[in-house]
């Protein structure tokens, strides 16, 4: 339950006019079907005034293609199932929630937020929650699927709102998807990417995947105090007063005694067995979760799975500790409750992936990203200043276009071997792509994962819309650009190296 919030400052006052701007908007799922039209007709346009580029790439020739073509709109009746159920947060989003549905149903992640909120200090759960979204980037995107759902609940453990918690998570995951203490997937993929633009001017030039490794660990620390800053400072004072629904006598208890205690015992224990057998799979090179050269690629690559299963596991050993589950009958009807409960995110999903799919079949996305690059260098602009446009650059088309790899797949054939010209490393390239790229990640209704969090804020908060989730997230995406910004070009100013051997300068 929320009281009335405080008066509004100036800020809170502009961010209060995008929310309700922003929600006046239609539902999410009818604002997607617009979309859709949007695109079709400025395919059509742009198809009919035969709007091409050069691939940077391949020098192939990049046609916009009407979706009104009888061939586009066999495609899209054609491939329909295949691109619903190809939408990639679908399937993890699904997966993971058949695990947490029977922990929630059991009342498991109740018992152990309540138990974790208790030992936790007030003051260091945004951090902490902004760190592990960082982090989260290990597990490639499972961090959107299982931590901002849980920030959102911890917040509410804790008696604080739980759309700031929602908030904290989301920046950290998003906002600080290319910072990690520790190399992540995308980490070698633009690497090769990056390596590939470079042999154009260098042949034989290699990037390693530790290119930008330095430079990713400096803005950990950046971004856990930022994130906190804006979370503490500019969001919660926005938001009313959050009544916890736990009593504040169950709250402060150390320790959760009887029953509720062995269900814990029981679930850390499943969960503990889980982690156990997943180390033996990962034990040495050649094992199912170890690549045949060393490298742990198929165990990052399988934490989604591992999640539902630890999740999965773990409410049932809480559920027949504490009699909740006395059959498998139990446990498949709330594994079915929790799929129901995720109803309006699928209907939501399957327009966002129709939408994605077709921007990409217009060419419109290759398009907007080649002609942007070739708007700024045009401009006649070096060194350091160049790559603040293309750190701009790369924020604003990542509003159009969301995968990080696809963007620099046409990105940095132009940007790489251009500023190597002007002195610039490939691997100051890459940073400086990195950090634009990551700063929209939480304000553009492109995200895969955009719908799931709008089902998630509307839970606490039944008028969360766009228009809230955007002005919630705009001071931390102004706030992470602008200061990782302000660090990339300290660090080139003060030449430090990006990574292991690697200079800002060619």
């Amino acid at each position: 339950m929320t009281d009335q919030p405080p008066r509004r400052t100036a800020l809170t006052r502009s961010l209060d006019w995008v929310e309700r701007t922003g929600n006046a908007l239609p539902d999410p799922v009818t604002l997607f079907a617009i979309l859709i039209v949007l695109v079709v007709i400025a395919s059509v346009l742009a198809a009919g005034a035969g709007v091409s580029v050069p691939h940077p790439g391949t020098g192939d020739v990049v046609v916009a293609k009407s979706l009104l073509d009888s061939d586009m709109i066999q495609r899209l009746l054609v491939e329909m199932p295949r691109t619903f159920t190809s939408f990639a947060p679908l399937g993890y989003v699904l997966l993971v929630m058949l695990g947490v549905g029977v922990a929630e149903k059991t009342g498991f992640l109740t018992a152990a937020l309540r138990g974790l909120v208790s030992n936790v200090s007030p003051r260091l759960l945004t951090a902490a929650l902004v760190f592990a979204g960082i982090m989260s980037s290990l597990a490639v995107d499972a961090g959107y699927v299982v931590l901002i759902p849980l920030g959102a609940a911890l917040f509410m453990g804790a008696g604080r709102h739980p759309v700031a918690g929602l908030a904290a998570g989301f920046a950290g995951v998003a906002g600080g998807f290319s910072a990690n203490l520790v190399l992540t997937p995308l980490d070698p993929l633009l690497a090769g990417l990056t390596q590939e633009a470079a042999q154009l001017t260098a042949p034989g030039y290699v990037v390693d995947i530790t290119a930008n490794y330095y430079l990713m660990i400096a803005l950990v620390p950046l971004f856990v105090l930022v994130g906190t800053w804006v979370t503490e400072r500019l969001v919660e004072p926005r938001l009313p007063a959050w009544r916890s629904t736990i009593t504040p006598e169950a709250t402060d208890k150390a320790d959760i005694a009887g029953m509720e205690r062995r269900g814990l015992q029981a679930a850390l224990m499943a969960i503990l067995i889980v982690i156990g057998a997943t180390a033996a799979l990962a034990w040495a090179p050649g094992y199912p979760l170890r690549g045949a050269d060393g490298s742990f690629l198929p165990l990052m690559r399988s934490l989604v799975a591992i999640m539902f299963i630890a999740f999965l596991l773990a409410g049932i050993a809480y559920g027949v500790a504490i009699r909740v589950i006395r059959s498998d009958k139990d446990v498949v009807r709330y594994m079915s409750d929790s799929m129901a409960d995720m109803g309006v995110y699928i209907v939501l999903a399957f327009v966002a992936a129709h939408f994605i799919a077709m921007f990409k079949w217009s060419n419109l996305g290759v398009i907007s990203a080649v002609v942007g690059a070739d708007g700024l260098r045009s401009l006649g602009i070096e060194g350091s200043p160049l790559l603040v446009g293309l750190i701009l650059l790369a924020a604003i088309i990542n509003i159009l276009v969301g995968s990080a790899s696809a963007k620099w797949a046409f990105l940095a054939p132009i940007f790489v071997p251009m500023l190597m010209l002007l002195g610039l490393s490939p691997e100051a390239t890459q940073a400086a792509y990195r950090i634009g790229d990551s700063s929209t990640n939480m304000i553009t209704p492109l995200l895969p994962y955009f719908p799931l969090i709008l089902v998630v804020g509307k839970r606490y908060d039944a008028n969360f819309g766009i228009g809230t989730l955007v002005a919630t997230m705009l001071p931390f995406a102004i706030a992470f650009g602008v200061s990782s910004t302000l660090l990339f070009v300290i660090w080139m100013a003060m030449g430090l190296p990006l990574g292991p051997g690697v200079p800002s300068v060619f």
